[in-house]
């Protein structure tokens, strides 16, 4: 039983303070967050050639026009969705990774460049749906003397999720010996 936006949280009462390590916990969840973006930045213009495509930089226009129309979106609907179960944030984290999973096991397995130029838009709107909430969760649980601290921990875990997962194409063609070079196009666009 969902209740109505009046009956939401207003924050005029006085929200506890967090320990560093429940800062930390809250913020844990941006390091999968920009993993997922950065094994997309690292990977997706290898899988467009392998299919053929020839237009890189056109295809990658999905990914912030996505950004652009999502974003907003997703954050004024999580401002304004309430359920005493899930609470204000968590249905969009739930439904954003889910989707986002997914699309990140099926994009390297499509076989046509349209399939991938839709799961890039697919993968990227479902990050986006899980990243907007998840931001203004500092400002939603944090005391405003430690929002700093709380948008710290965020910027750490993005930072370390971007430099390992964009450095997993480098790992696995030097430590594995797995190719990292398109091979000639199996697929053509008419």
């Amino acid at each position: 039983m969902a209740t109505s936006v009046a009956a939401a949280p207003t924050g005029t009462h006085e929200k506890p303070r967090l320990s560093f390590w429940q800062i930390w916990n809250m913020s844990f969840g941006f390091l999968g967050i920009q993993f997922g973006f950065a094994l997309q930045n690292a990977n997706v213009s290898r899988i467009f050639e392998t299919l053929g495509g020839t237009e890189i930089a056109l295809y990658w226009l999905a990914a912030p026009l996505t950004g652009m129309l999502v974003q907003p979106i997703i954050g004024y609907m999580s401002d304004r969705t309430w359920s005493p179960r899930w609470g204000r944030r968590r249905p969009f984290f739930l439904i954003g990774a889910i989707l986002a999973s997914l699309a990140l096991f099926v994009m390297p397995n499509v076989s046509a460049l349209w399939m991938a130029v839709g799961m890039l838009w697919i993968m990227d709107s479902s990050i986006n749906i899980s990243m907007e909430p998840f931001r203004a969760l500092v400002g939603d649980l944090l005391p405003g003397d430690q929002r700093t601290t709380g948008f710290a921990a965020q910027t750490f875990f993005i930072g370390v999720g971007a430099v390992v997962a964009s450095s997993l194409p480098w790992m696995f063609t030097n430590w594995f010996g797995i190719a990292n070079t398109a091979p000639p196009a199996k697929f053509r666009l008419p």
